[in-house]
């Protein structure tokens, strides 16, 4: 069947199904593009458009993480991307998962399920890749590794790749530090959070505490040493100037809102959310040397220059933080966690993955966890990764994520990476948008202070 015929048969079957539609479902056609809005047997919604012209390709979107009540199902990462991936040709779909939060055994089957709904509407594509940003990478790395049949290749913008129970170790670290450096006669829970209501209190706390810190000299250091144990970057904002190399209050002054949003979004009101699903605590710091990882932050040149310049000991924070109380985690949370949300780093499909470099909220070295996994498990020739100069998380443009996607199907059509490299992204951004910005740049993250995969068996299960 030629495009043009698929094109015309497909707008005719959703014209008919229009008529007959059960109320949970709705279709609307236009000259340019057909759209299918409905509901799954879980609950989740959906949403799918066919353009009139189709190239046979589509996009199974994964979005990312949503707090509720509000879900609405998304299939594009943003309306001017979407506009120009409908523009030439490619379908586009995606579920609002049945469950808001960390929700990937919604998310994973609602992805799935969405997908053979527009199979059965539209028709079979000539080529599935699966795409998501922030939490919907991990879900599309998740689809890419246990239902790899399903696509012909992934496509990972800043995502949490790392995996869950890495994210939430690494989530815990700075915390801890925050808690036992500035506010250490708290009774602050960090984990094992009652309900939202208790995360709520535990957020104002902490952050009433780093709002005191913030106005000395002693107090600005332990927060940078708190950011640095999250690999928090010193530029990470698009509203921020970018600060001079050595200019260590700037950097320090932009990671303090950082710390703020933390304590506000991760580390306590979602934390409580996971632990729900998880059923306990799924992270630890047992056995933790926070020396070292100190030493392999990326930023632990600001931190040892702002305790000089306070008259503060480092060594004697550290070995506060050595004798503190350490955090057990419970197994059977960390089994649900590294069950359901950590990798094995098997891949049978080529998968892209793309990350800012001033990403806060998902630190880009959760590149590096990534590649540990994948390199461990014998498929590191399916991975490619490329990184762009924006601060913030998801940052992306049009142009660079239409040059990421294209550079993955190239890999598909031809069987071999190319173009990978920041010249020929940009070039290939620029094409295929140019009044957006192209900005990927020659890159290599610092290790993920806190690894933890299913292809390390001595990652701490």
């Amino acid at each position: 069947m030629t495009t043009g015929t698929r094109a015309r048969t497909s707008l005719v079957a959703a014209l008919l199904l229009a008529a007959t539609a059960l109320p949970a479902s709705a279709v609307a056609a236009t000259a340019l593009t057909t759209r299918v809005d409905g509901r799954l047997p879980s609950g989740a919604t959906y949403v799918m458009e066919e353009p009139a012209t189709w190239n046979g390709a589509v996009l199974l979107f994964s979005h990312g993480y949503a707090s509720g009540p509000a879900n609405p199902a998304q299939n594009a990462p943003d309306d001017a991307t979407k506009a120009l991936l409908l523009q030439r040709g490619y379908a586009l779909v995606g579920s609002s998962y049945a469950g808001t939060g960390w929700a990937v055994t919604d998310a994973v089957p609602d992805q799935l399920a969405t997908l053979s709904v527009f199979t059965e509407r539209f028709g079979a594509a000539s080529r599935t890749i699966a795409w998501g940003r922030s939490y919907g990478a991990l879900v599309t790395t998740a689809i890419a590794e246990r239902d790899p049949d399903r696509i012909d290749g992934s496509l990972s913008l800043c995502g949490l790749v790392h995996g869950g129970v890495a994210n939430w170790n690494n989530t815990l670290d700075p915390v801890f530090a925050i808690k036992r450096l500035l506010a250490p006669d708290s009774d602050v829970p960090l984990v094992d959070i009652a309900d939202q209501a208790a995360a709520d209190a535990a957020a104002n706390t902490l952050t009433a505490a780093v709002d005191s810190a913030q106005t000395t000299a002693a107090g600005r250091a332990r927060i940078a040493l708190a950011a640095a144990l999250h690999n928090i970057p010193v530029w990470n904002q698009p509203t921020q100037t970018r600060p001079a190399a050595t200019d260590w209050d700037a950097q320090q002054a932009n990671q303090f809102e950082a710390v703020k949003s933390l304590l506000k979004i991760a580390a306590f009101n979602r934390r409580q959310e996971a632990e729900a699903r998880a059923g306990g605590n799924m992270s630890w710091n047992t056995g933790v040397d926070y020396a070292k990882l100190l030493g392999r932050s990326s930023v632990r040149k600001e931190v040892t220059e702002l305790y000089r310049k306070a008259g503060l000991s480092l060594r004697a924070d550290l070995a506060t933080l050595d004798r503190a109380p350490r955090i057990g985690a419970d197994p059977a949370a960390v089994a649900w966690m590294s069950g359901t949300s950590s990798f094995t780093g098997r891949l049978t499909k080529p998968q892209f993955s793309v990350h800012t470099i001033g990403d806060a909220l998902v630190p880009v070295q959760t590149e590096s966890a990534l590649k540990r996994a994948v390199t461990a498990a014998g498929s590191g020739s399916l991975l490619r990764q490329a990184y762009t100069d924006n601060a913030g998380h998801c940052t992306f443009s049009p142009a660079e994520q239409l040059a990421a996607l294209h550079t993955l199907e190239d890999r598909l059509t031809t069987g071999s990476w190319a173009g990978t490299d920041p010249a020929s992204l940009n070039s290939r951004a620029t094409k295929a948008d140019p009044t957006t910005p192209t900005r990927y740049v020659p890159y290599r993250p610092t290790p993920y202070l806190r690894p933890y995969d299913l292809a390390h068996p001595a990652d701490g299960r």
